[in-house]
């Protein structure tokens, strides 16, 4: 009996909620045998106690196989996730938090960053949804290689379709490929409505939310159906992009959501042969962006050949190249993500209160007023004075 046996027993362990082992994780921190007994040592990445108990029977079990029966397993874990604290109204009151992912523009990388994110959110021990609200451009079931798959309709709720340890429920896979939407706005925003209601989410920690680009119809829906927790702009260097990133930035400061963070795409280029990194599209300039708004940078994302053939392909490259340099570039945006999620829930600053609508009927920025007619965009009078703001809503 050696470790090389043990570690070969332990890599038939698969973790809950994954395809993949403990070995290949790297959550094997130490093994120590004298030939009838071994003494494990695992850090894993998720709080919950069933977790926990599924890894220890399944050790167990398959180190008995090979002759070992007693078993000593030092299990390290992370502390249980701090409960939210927001406030408003919240139509998906089984899910803890939701990060809004958003582009002022599209083509910057906006849900390559959401399904990335959500990845390493799932490989740190959350549990976690992908919610694809860009109804005219649902990428993310390709980029999750279930381009193919159709949800499970259960009673006259729908499943999300499972894949790499997340929940995701999409337009893409609802309707036919290559299906063109011809909706109005009225339309989207009641999609957004029943992509939080008629969902069967499991209680989420955290639920991942790849907008359309720009602001408008999708966005202020959801800040007023749920207090979101978190807003995460994407871009890429250059100066157009980032012009239309502080329109992103602004849309959060108006709808009251409190930033998480910027992450800069084709943030320059790692050249595979050399691994010397070349500024393309120039680098850095997210940093600037994040001082004004005084938030901060969560990843620059360097140009590389794998991202585009893991989303084309649908092998996301957090997930299958965990030990790449892109990858824990992510895992590094997710854990800081995280910490300010939970920084944001301790003072207990994610509201829409402020932001709801005004009457109950009719434009989101009406109101109840006689001259609500004339504007279609202003506030009550007896609210505009002290709390109103440009989206016209209280």
């Amino acid at each position: 009996m050696n470790n090389d046996l043990i570690k070969s027993a332990l890599s038939k362990v698969i973790y809950p909620g994954f395809q993949k082992d403990i070995v290949s994780f790297g959550f094997v921190d130490n093994i120590e045998t004298d030939g009838l007994s071994a003494t494990i040592e695992i850090t894993i990445t998720s709080s919950a106690n069933e977790v926990e108990e599924q890894l220890r029977h399944d050790i167990q079990f398959q180190l008995a196989k090979i002759g070992i029966d007693k078993v000593y397993i030092k299990m390290h874990k992370p502390a249980v996730p701090r409960e939210t604290s927001s406030k408003g109204k919240n139509i998906a009151p089984n899910i803890k938090n939701f990060v809004m992912v958003s582009s002022g523009k599209g083509g910057v990388g906006k849900s390559t960053t959401s399904v990335n994110l959500a990845i390493a959110l799932a490989m740190s021990g959350k549990k976690v949804g992908l919610l694809d609200a860009d109804v005219y451009g649902p990428n993310i079931p390709r980029m999750l290689g279930v381009e193919n798959v159709r949800p499970e309709i259960v009673g006259n709720r729908v499943k999300p379709i499972n894949a790499y340890g997340i929940e995701m429920i999409s337009m893409g896979s609802l309707m036919g490929s290559g299906e063109a939407l011809l909706w109005r706005g009225s339309l989207i925003i009641k999609t957004i409505q029943q992509f939080l209601t008629d969902i069967m989410w499991s209680p989420l920690d955290v639920l991942v939310i790849d907008m359309p680009p720009g602001t408008g119809d999708a966005q202020l829906t959801l800040a007023q159906s749920v207090p979101v927790t978190a807003g995460v702009t994407v871009t890429t260097p250059q100066a157009v992009a980032l012009d239309d990133a502080e329109r992103s930035l602004n849309m959060f400061k108006k709808l009251h959501i409190p930033m998480a963070g910027i992450v800069e795409n084709m943030s320059g280029f790692i050249c595979p042969e050399t691994g010397k990194e070349y500024d393309i599209f120039g680098k850095g300039t997210g940093e600037a962006l994040a001082k004004k708004y005084d938030t901060f940078l969560l990843a620059e994302i360097p140009i590389d050949p794998t991202i585009r053939v893991g989303g084309d392909n649908g092998s996301p490259i957090t997930y299958h190249k965990p030990n790449s340099e892109i990858a824990k570039r992510y895992m590094k945006s997710a854990e800081l993500l995280w910490e300010e999620i939970e920084k944001i829930n301790s003072l207990g600053i994610a509201s829409n209160d402020m932001i709801q609508p005004t009457t109950g009927s009719g434009s989101a920025c009406s109101t109840s007023s006689a001259s609500s007619s004339a504007s279609s965009c202003s506030t009550t009078s007896a609210k505009s004075s002290s709390s109103s703001n440009s989206c016209g809503c209280h």
